[in-house]
């Protein structure tokens, strides 16, 4: 009996083993749970260090939704006193950590040597927008305008999670709401919209002579790497012509998400995926194009990290006011230019005023070349007019009338949405925790113009 006992324990502890070897060596085990432990640590530590939320709130608004039948599997510890996030599933395995920098956010840890974490950049207090109750009573149906707001926050199948609405006319704020426990305060995650300030960041060193987008050979990550690689230009990378295999769909199983979930430099994962396409001939949405082109905008910026944080906030952030913006390094030091912006509600719409403004700062400095609003609203060939560069274009997929013609908007996961309608002098900023089911963004842009009061009669 006692043999039988002692057979069947180690049986058990062979098929353990054989089980976990297993799962590690599949699909699951190499890509998805490393994924969702890097999800789990990086957006707690982001969350609740940079967007100043309540960790269980942080969880299950933007988290635990996207885990889907792994959320039971995968825990965490929040060290406030490190300010770092551990994760790993069944509390043993597929182990990853996040620190938190001041003035650099949350960075993922894999070990691989190039993390300082005693680095740390000083940054400004945020500064906010009065609210302009005479230009808005002069401009718009008061009334109108606060249904339209409030519609945003209308949830009637619990899924919409609107959590900010800002709303700017002619650089004055006309509107704002948040969803309880959030404020103005809150840096909030920007998720793809990260892609339109790297965009205007491009037009920022345009503007200064510092860079040519439509010239070859200025992305470091892909010389040596080919031909075609080296062809490669910014333009092309932010209008997502890249090329390469970095399909996104956040799976937990694709390219992207390996990317930005389980790598220590996402610019050489980018570079060295394989090319389907050559540069320039084929439209598709991946991030993986935007990290390339940052990085390449990075080595402007200064000669290592420290001086390239300060160089960015120097160059974009603090002449459009946006001091709360927090851009995000991976492990390597490369700006997640892609993904990890985070910023006030206010400071957002500060970065999309630009475009009402015509690239001019509001203490009149000229940031972006005049012409860059018409270089981002131009449709890149392949993507059925709806994308620009590092913009999309909503009123090609919205029904007619809805928008106005000259409307762009930025836009990220989750339901993150900034328009920018020049025509009416408008920016709109919808922020939120959307994960199934509608936002209603474009609901809300739509009664925000039609809020607007007629013009007065020409007396001429």
């Amino acid at each position: 009996m006692g043999r039988l006992v002692a057979w069947l324990g180690a049986l058990v502890v062979a098929l353990v083993v054989v089980g976990a070897v297993a799962l590690n060596l599949s699909p699951v085990g190499r890509i998805y749970l490393w994924a969702g432990t890097g999800l789990v640590a990086k957006q707690t530590c982001s969350l609740v260090f940079v967007s100043g939320l309540e960790p269980g709130r942080a969880q299950a608004l933007y988290i635990t939704p996207l885990l889907g039948s792994a959320a039971n599997l995968i825990g965490h510890d929040i060290d406030e006193e490190a300010r770092e996030v551990t994760a790993s599933a069944l509390g043993l395995f597929w182990r990853q950590r996040a620190v938190y920098r001041e003035g650099l956010g949350c960075t993922l840890v894999h070990g691989s040597g190039d993390f300082d974490p005693d680095l740390a950049v000083e940054t400004p207090d945020p500064t906010y927008f009065s609210l302009d109750t005479r230009h808005r009573d002069a401009a718009f149906d008061a009334d109108a305008l606060q249904a339209a707001v409030d519609g945003a926050f209308d949830d009637p199948n619990g899924t919409r999670n609107t959590l900010a609405v800002v709303v700017l006319h002619e650089g004055r704020l006309v509107a704002e709401r948040y969803a309880e426990g959030i404020t103005r305060e809150n840096r909030l995650h920007g998720w793809s919209m990260t892609k339109s300030a790297m965009v205007t960041l491009a037009g920022v060193l345009t503007q200064a002579g510092e860079l040519d987008a439509f010239e070859a050979g200025q992305i470091p990550a892909l010389t040596g790497r080919g031909v075609d690689a080296e062809a490669s230009t910014i333009d092309q990378l932010l209008r997502m012509t890249g090329g390469l295999a970095v399909a996104e769909i956040n799976n937990g199983f694709d390219p992207n998400s390996d990317m930005l979930m389980t790598e220590s430099d996402m610019a050489t994962f980018a570079a060295t995926r394989e090319r389907l396409y050559p540069s320039g001939e084929h439209w598709q949405y991946m991030s993986g194009n935007t990290i390339l082109a940052t990085h390449a905008m990075q080595q402007l910026l200064g000669d290592d990290l420290a001086a390239q944080v300060r160089g960015l906030r120097a160059r974009l952030f603090e002449p459009l006011g946006m001091h709360s913006a927090i851009l995000e390094p991976d492990e390597s030091g490369t700006f997640q230019g892609s993904s990890y912006l985070y910023a006030t509600p206010h400071d957002w719409a500060r970065m999309l005023q630009l475009y009402i403004d015509d690239g001019v700062t509001p203490d009149g400095e000229r940031l972006i070349p005049n012409w860059w609003d018409d270089y981002v609203s131009t449709p890149t060939a392949g993507s059925g007019g709806v994308y620009g560069s590092g913009f999309w274009i909503p009123n090609v997929r919205t029904p007619e009338g809805r928008l106005p013609e000259d409307a762009i908007n930025a836009q990220g996961f989750q339901g993150q949405y900034g328009f920018v309608i020049p025509s009416h002098g408008l920016v709109i900023v919808r922020m939120g925790a959307t994960n199934q089911g509608g936002t209603g963004s474009i609901e809300l842009a739509a009664a925000v113009v039609a809020a607007l009061q007629p013009l007065p009669a020409s007396s001429d």
